[in-house]
Order: C-alpha cells, then sequence, then structure tokens
C-alpha cells in the first residue's frame, strides 16, 4: 500500500478520498486555490500545496503544478477524484511516466473510452447494445440526413469528447439539420477542443441507469449493482438511487453483466462506471465514466463495499477479494445533491457565508461534505457543497427517512435546493419511480418549485456577533490567534499566545483573514496524530 497520496482535487470528494486513505494508514497530500486556502479539504489533509490562482486552468487544471506538488511532498500516488483532471488522458500519462502512480485507469484505457464512436465500437465487439447510429464522426449536413432517413427523426448529435448535455443538439426535422450539426461541432470545440460528433437515435423519454464496476490487474471484473440517475435537470443529475425502481431481475442481471464484458474488452482496470439508456424494457449503452462518480455512495450504502479504497488497494496491485456472487444488494439508499442554488431562479448559482450549517444525523442517514458553518461559499467552482446519502431496508422506508433528514437539514445564508428535493418527496410520479430524463424539463409544474421555496427556503442570516476571532473579546489576560503562512507553497499553520496583552488584531500571514482551524485539524502539520478525523 502507499505511504503518502495527493488528492488532485478540493471539497467534499477530496475529503471523500482522504478519509479511506487515512482508513488505510496512508498520509494524504491535499492541493488549494488561492481561494481555497482555507476550505475543508485542506482543514483535514496532513498537508496542503498552494498550485495556483483562484482560475481553475492556473491551479487544480495545471498538470505540471500540481505533479510538482506531489514531488514535493513526497507523495506515491495521485487520486484526481471527479470533474478537473479525473478524466484527463494526458494528465494520466503525465503522471504514469513520472514516479508517481496513476490511481485510476490506464491512460490508454482513458483514451479508448473517453471517444464516444470509439467506445461505442468497443462496446458492439463485446455484444453491449448500444442506441442505433454511427460509429464514425459524420462531417457533413448530407451525413446526417441519411442516418435520420433510415432511423427517422428525431435523432442526437453529440460531441465525441462530450457529457453533461454540452454538444448534444436534437435534431426533430430535415430543415434543423445544418444548424444543429454546426452547433454541436462548436460546442464540441469549445468544451472538449474536439469538434467531432456522432449522430445516434434519439430516445424520447428513456431512464438513465448505470452500473459501478471494480476491475483489477489479475483480470477480475465485478459490477456493484446499478444505479438510478432519471432525475436530471439539463442533463445535468439532482438525485440518484440505488438500486434502479425501473428494472426487473432479468434486465437488472443483463445490464450488469453487460456493464462487465464492455470494460472486460476494454483492458480496463479500477473504478469505473457504465452508463446505459433504458426504454421500453431494452437498454443501451450510453457512454464510460472512467472515474469515481459523485454518486458512488449509493452503491456502497447498498453493497457495503468501499468503492474507494478499493480504488487505492487496486491502484496498489492489490487483487480483489471477492467474486460477483459476493455481491449483495441489501436495501435502498438514495443520494440529494446539495448544491448552492436558488431552484426558484433556475436553478442559479448562489454565494454566501453558511450562517448556519447544521446536517441531519440518525441512522440510516450520511452527510459527505467538506464545510462547516461559517465557510463562505464562493463561484469560483461548481456549487455542489455536500451530499445528503439516505439509506433503509426498502425505498418505502427510505422515503420516509429522507423525508425526516431533509427537514432536520438546516442552512442559512445563502439558497440551497433543499426545498426542491423536499418538493421531490411530494411528487407522485417521482415517488412511484416513473419519472424518465425528461421529467424535470418538461414536465414538472414550474410554479410547485416556486412555492416549495417560498414554504421551505431560509431567508438570507445576517452576519453573527462572533468577533471573527476564535474567542469571545475577552478582557485580555491571553489571546491566542492560529496564523496560516506558506514556506516554498507548503501550507503551514502557527499558534501564537500573548499573555496581559490586548486581543491580537484580526490579522492573516496568507491574507483573506479570519481562523482556518476546522472539525477536521489543521490542514498541514508536522504531527499527524492531531488530526481528528472528524467531519470538516
Amino acid at each position: 500500500m502507499f505511504n503518502k497520496v495527493l488528492v488532485a482535487n478540493r471539497g467534499e470528494i477530496a475529503l471523500r478520498v482522504m478519509r479511506a486513505c487515512r482508513d488505510l494508514g496512508v498520509r494524504t497530500v491535499a492541493i488549494y486555490s488561492d481561494a481555497d486556502k482555507h476550505a475543508g479539504h485542506v482543514r483535514f489533509a496532513d498537508e496542503a500545496y498552494n498550485v495556483g490562482p483562484a482560475r481553475a486552468a492556473d491551479s487544480y487544471l495545471d498538470h505540471e503544478a500540481v505533479i510538482e506538488a506531489g514531488r514535493k511532498a513526497g507523495a506515491d500516488a495521485v487520486h484526481p477524484g471527479y470533474g478537473f483532471l479525473a478524466e484527463n488522458a494526458e494528465f494520466a500519462r503525465k503522471v504514469e511516466m513520472s514516479e508517481l502512480t496513476w490511481i485510476g485507469p490506464s491512460a490508454d484505457a482513458m483514451e479508448r473510452l473517453g471517444e464516444k464512436t470509439k467506445a461505442r465500437s468497443l462496446m458492439q465487439e463485446a455484444d453491449v447494445p448500444v442506441v442505433p447510429g454511427t460509429t464514425e464522426p459524420v462531417e457533413s449536413a448530407a451525413e446526417v440526413k441519411e442516418i435520420a432517413a433510415e432511423y427517422g427523426y428525431p435523432v442526437a448529435i453529440k460531441a465525441e469528447g462530450g457529457g453533461g448535455g454540452r454538444g448534444l443538439k436534437v435534431v426533430r426535422s430535415e430543415d434543423e439539420v445544418e444548424s444543429q450539426l454546426e452547433t454541436a461541432q462548436r460546442e464540441g470545440e469549445a468544451y472538449f477542443d474536439n469538434a467531432s460528433v456522432y449522430v445516434e437515435k434519439y430516445l424520447e423519454a428513456p431512464r438513465h441507469v448505470e452500473v459501478q464496476i471494480l476491475a483489477d490487474e489479475h483480470g477480475n471484473v465485478r459490477h456493484l449493482g446499478e444505479r438510478d440517475c432519471s432525475l436530471q435537470r439539463r442533463h445535468q443529475k439532482v438525485i440518484e438511487e440505488a438500486p434502479s425502481p425501473a428494472l426487473d431481475a432479468d434486465l437488472r442481471e443483463r445490464i450488469g453483466e453487460a456493464a462487465r464484458r464492455g470494460v472486460s474488452e476494454a483492458d480496463y482496470t479500477n473504478a469505473g462506471t457504465v452508463e446505459f439508456l433504458v426504454e421500453d424494457g431494452e437498454f443501451y449503452f450510453m457512454e464510460v465514466n472512467t472515474r469515481i462518480q459523485v454518486e458512488h455512495t449509493v452503491t456502497e450504502e447498498v453493497t457495503g463495499i468501499d468503492v474507494v479504497k478499493w480504488q487505492l488497494r487496486v491502484a496498489a496491485g492489490e487483487e480483489l477479494d471477492f467474486s460477483q456472487d459476493d455481491v449483495e444488494i441489501d436495501g435502498h439508499a438514495i443520494e440529494y445533491r446539495i448544491n448552492a442554488e436558488n431552484a426558484a431562479d433556475e436553478f442559479a448559482p448562489a454565494t454566501g457565508t453558511l450562517e448556519t450549517y447544521d446536517p441531519p444525523g440518525g441512522i440510516g442517514v450520511r452527510v459527505d461534505d467538506a464545510v462547516r458553518q461559517g465557510d463562505e461559499i464562493g463561484g469560483d467552482y461548481d456549487s455542489m457543497i455536500a451530499k445528503l446519502i439516505v439509506a433503509a431496508g426498502d425505498r418505502t422506508e427510505c422515503l420516509a427517512r429522507s423525508e425526516r433528514a431533509l427537514s432536520e437539514f438546516e442552512i442559512e445564508g445563502l439558497a440551497t435546493i433543499v426545498p426542491f428535493h423536499r418538493l421531490m418527496l411530494t411528487d407522485e410520479a417521482f415517488r412511484a419511480g416513473e419519472h424518465s430524463t425528461k421529467y424535470l424539463d418538461e414536465e414538472l409544474d414550474r410554479t410547485r418549485i416556486d412555492r416549495a421555496v417560498e414554504k421551505w427556503g431560509s431567508a438570507d442570516a445576517s452576519a453573527g456577533s462572533n468577533d471573527g476571532d476564535g474567542n469571545d473579546g475577552g478582557d485580555g489576560d491571553m489571546t491566542e490567534r492560529e496564523f496560516t503562512v506558506e514556506v516554498n507553497g507548503k501550507r503551514f499553520e502557527v499558534n501564537l499566545e500573548e499573555r496581559g496583552a490586548p486581543p491580537v488584531p484580526d490579522l492573516d500571514a496568507v491574507g483573506n483573514g479570519g481562523s482556518t482551524a476546522g472539525r477536521g485539524g489543521g490542514a498541514t502539520r508536522s504531527r499527524p496524530d492531531e488530526a481528528t478525523g472528524e467531519d470538516a
């Protein structure tokens, strides 16, 4: 096993990976931008290194800066989390060529599965059903029209490197072909540096079902059941659950085995997710996510298998110690993404201070986060501040427990989508498990969201009365302050005490002011046992 792992990410996923490392006795290294110098993942890690300014392209996406931080720290390996560089084959190859180990699939496997046309061809070779369409890029409107004539309108034009709905354009008639093709190519170039597109039959109301995979370097491939991610807004997942309420036993077995065949054909190792569209009792391959997923948590809850810990163990050369028959699905789990967004304003991102942050607890309730009360939520990165995962014996009990947990989740100071989640628990289609990927965008009455925000949302909290220095502004007998300093890019925390003096003014050696102490302990320390391992 590794001695020290650099986590090339931020927020709750960075903290999730660090906790898995701690469970295995592995030390952790955080990276952070100027905007994140007091962030939860930084407070939790054993060491932390600044990799640049707030702009992600100049920090978290800077290949050389990330690898150099690993070298400075003496790390053995790099875990990319999700987002940022997690599916960047170029970065993975740079790590593979360095003295560091890449915790994920090989760069070659990422390239084979990263381009959608290559992935479709590979899946067809493995006898995995794909949506009818092309396995080679198309370049002209005439080609699109020819395909549409064969399969019928509507068809979807998709960017080869696409995801999250970017570079996806639906063509419903012949007169839309040229404009939609041009737009898809332009978006593919802008978002993914790849203007190639392909065409497939457009499914009108599918379910989005994905299968979690683990594969080791010894030829073992296991699937951990499926997740249903059909509740989406503009192709962005909002609520995910396991198992899917839309699959019967036969379809569940077929889709799981198809996922195993597909990744075996790709010579794939480590964790991954094979995504499918399901409609009218049939399933079709969509794509492979060559990384850990946001929603891996629900799989962990129903299988008892720590997916992130296995990522580390597989990358260290260990063999999966369970068979496919050993994987059992027990109960039901649902994940609610707690985004800093105003659902009543088209889910616009929200910023502000977490004046109140009091997550729920109790049996069957898990919260993955990297924030604490008083933290500033800025607009530099994604809007998700936490994940609420609820597990129970069956879906009915899970929905009831979800109502309790969401009602206990107190957040004030900025808007979140907690009211939206509470609304969905009253929604007949969602409760019945009958929603498709189009439900939120095309069927849900928008005024219901407005009423939910009015009913369950909270007004912005006023600033607290604490003087901000970590004490009550006492009589000056003793003042203790914690400063953050950087030496050659490495972060250190220094505690100073002065007796018989007035309170120390609100200074910070790095800038941005305020205390950096968190429930997870200091971000960088020479005594790693100071970290408590509590939630950050």
